[in-house]
């Protein structure tokens, strides 16, 4: 039988000899595959895209390219970021002269975020980067698997 840990001892629902826990391996959970694929992306995404962009950056420049003009608020929630992320991206690119905002004249209260000339140019370089490095990223499957991959995460994010 195996031996009782502190943590086990600490955590009567801990039980040694549960097969589950015998059976757990970390390599096989897919937290640990999500974070080793991202670090795989990261280390791509800083060694091919141009513009000193963060990935946060980038989408947010990517979503700009796209939409034109759009609220800080919306913006935030169409790339996946809290109010605060959103808003300390937004001030670098501002500081940067990438990106610049106003007030909404219809609705004071709301930030309205667009690019700068600058920003657009940003744009049309750095977005075809971001495609070659999703294609990169994807390159060790075949494309059946690649749809099947996106679609699979589009569907548990």
């Amino acid at each position: 039988m195996a031996e009782v840990t502190d943590k086990q001892k600490n955590r009567p629902d801990l039980d040694a000899g549960n097969p589950q826990l015998d059976a757990y391996r970390l390599e096989e959970q897919i937290g640990f595959l999500l974070r080793k694929a991202n670090q795989s992306h990261t280390s791509l995404f800083s060694q091919l895209m141009p513009g000193d962009l963060t990935p946060t950056q980038f989408a947010v420049v990517a979503k700009l390219y796209e939409l034109d003009v759009v609220s800080q608020n919306r913006l935030g929630r169409l790339t996946s970021m809290d109010v605060a992320t959103i808003k300390g991206v937004i001030d670098r690119l501002r500081e940067r002269g990438i990106a610049t905002t106003r007030k909404d004249s219809e609705d004071r209260r709301r930030l309205l975020v667009e690019l700068t000339a600058a920003g657009r140019s940003l744009a049309e370089e750095s977005i075809p980067y971001g495609i070659k490095i999703t294609e990169a990223n994807l390159s060790a499957l075949t494309p059946a698997e690649q749809g099947q991959l996106m679609d699979l995460l589009k569907k548990i994010s």
